[in-house]
């Protein structure tokens, strides 16, 4: 019988020695070339108001995008399941205190101080780089519910236990007063610290985290009685803005805007106002980078119109953000919608069989809640982006400007690729056994040959 495996050479015989998830290697690779092409074309407005070029900004892209590649091989090389349970243990203390120094909004430090962007708290300026704190937080949460999980699956809760040893807290010994101290306490607290600066991403985070918590054990009764906190802490939230004259949850006034504009047809409103009015001007100021994109989506067509040759990345201020699939269609048309689709799909079967083959509990739970991150994020801006919802302001994962999401979605497939080792014997051992989708000439030669050789017995 002759050899079927020969010893690949350069680019493959790198790809034979990475012991993580292949297929997800390939998805960060592409991932980081597809945003590199985008966002050197879509900045046009940034690289006006920045007075640099787009260039410059594609350069800046590389450079965090080599940043990124070297946060998930540290982690892919270095972590472990230890280790990561030991970050996660603490993940809701961190998250707890950057968002509480969001709030105080406390510029004592001039090297460490919250910052204001477009009326939102949600930076801390560090020696001048601007950390976007909700980017790490949903990171650092979905770490501490996947440890809270595991916590409780396995008995290791000694605060609640120690606590529990007081009269009036009894009932933290109980199974349910330990998932409410340990997972549905923390949420909510997050959820409410998130609002003051993001109702979107408060929303988005905080589903997610559920999702998180009920793959790893949590009854359906806790989530009712989430689903009731959510309502009652909803009306307060509201009737905390209303009171406080729109100073406190000023970004509850947004969302009703939103609402309202994804309830109605702009374009129609536009109409019915006069020409040169400041209704007019208002109606359109409101209006014209959700119908920008969508004109962007539209224009695309199936090959869409060439790299560089966007005509909406000039109108829509946030291009590279906020609508960066809509930029993607118009300029790679539906192919590369298409190809943006597989990439986030790939990522979700590929998590699925890693989960599917963890034999850690803990280790299961935080790769599918880091996995339903990414694709959720991204289908969430997809939807939005072609006109199935109000906007998020949530960008597009591994693609969309920005150093702060790159950095935390960095951290994210490093932590994956990781706990994929974990997994490879049995992910290899059930690749193993589906057949082959193409048979090779090769692959036919040899079966002849293997039947020839049976005849002559």
């Amino acid at each position: 019988m002759s050899a079927r495996t020969k010893k690949k050479e350069g680019f493959w015989n790198l790809t034979e020695e990475l012991e993580g998830d292949k297929i997800i290697w390939m998805i960060v690779f592409m991932l980081i070339m597809f945003s590199i092409l985008a966002i050197s074309s879509s900045t046009s407005l940034l690289a006006i108001q920045q007075k640099s070029s787009r260039i410059s900004i594609a350069m800046e892209q590389v450079i965090m995008s080599v940043a990124g590649l070297g946060i998930i091989g540290v982690f892919y090389k270095f972590g472990n399941v230890g280790l990561f349970r030991l970050v996660s243990r603490y993940g809701f203390a961190i998250s707890f205190f950057m968002l509480a120094f969001l709030a105080s909004h406390f510029q004592g430090i001039p090297f460490f101080k919250p910052v204001s962007i477009n009326k939102a708290w949600r930076c801390i300026s560090i020696f001048g780089f601007q950390l976007h704190v909700f980017e790490f937080v949903k990171v650092l949460m979905i770490m501490y519910i996947a440890w809270a999980m595991d916590a409780i699956k396995t008995g290791r809760t000694e605060m609640a236990d120690e606590l529990g040893k007081m009269n009036h807290l009894k009932w933290l010994k109980t199974d349910m007063g330990k998932k409410f101290f340990y997972v549905v306490g923390p949420i909510i607290v997050t959820v409410m610290m998130l609002a003051l600066g993001s109702n979107s991403s408060a929303m988005f985070i905080g589903l997610v985290m559920i999702a998180t918590a009920l793959i790893g054990g949590l009854d359906m009764k806790y989530i009712a009685s989430l689903g009731i906190l959510a309502v009652v802490g909803a009306g307060a939230i509201y009737g905390t803005y209303k009171l406080s004259g729109g100073h406190v949850f000023q970004r509850l006034g947004l969302v009703v805007d939103r609402l309202a504009l994804a309830s109605n047809d702009p374009l129609e409103k536009l109409h019915n106002a006069k020409v040169g009015t400041l209704e007019f001007q208002e109606i359109l100021d409101k209006t014209r980078q959700p119908v920008s994109a969508k004109v962007a989506v539209s224009e695309g067509g199936f090959f869409g119109k060439g790299q560089g040759k966007s005509t909406q990345r000039y109108i829509v201020s946030v291009m590279y953000e906020d609508y960066m699939f809509s930029f993607i269609v118009e300029e790679y048309g539906i192919i590369g919608a298409i190809l943006v689709l597989m990439l986030y799909g790939s990522l979700l079967a590929r998590g699925s069989i890693i989960v599917r083959n963890c034999e850690n509990h803990y280790a299961k739970t935080l790769v599918a809640g880091m996995v339903l991150l990414v694709s959720g994020q991204a289908l969430m801006h997809m939807f939005i982006n072609v006109d199935l919802g109000p906007l998020t302001g949530q960008t597009l994962p591994m693609i969309s400007h920005g150093n702060s999401s790159l950095l935390a979605f960095s951290m994210v497939f490093g932590i994956i690729l990781c706990i994929s080792k974990m997994a490879k014997k049995k992910i290899a051992q059930e690749t193993a056994k589906a057949e082959p989708i193409i048979v090779t000439q090769d692959e036919v030669k040899d079966s002849l040959n293997d039947l020839d050789a049976l005849e002559e017995l």
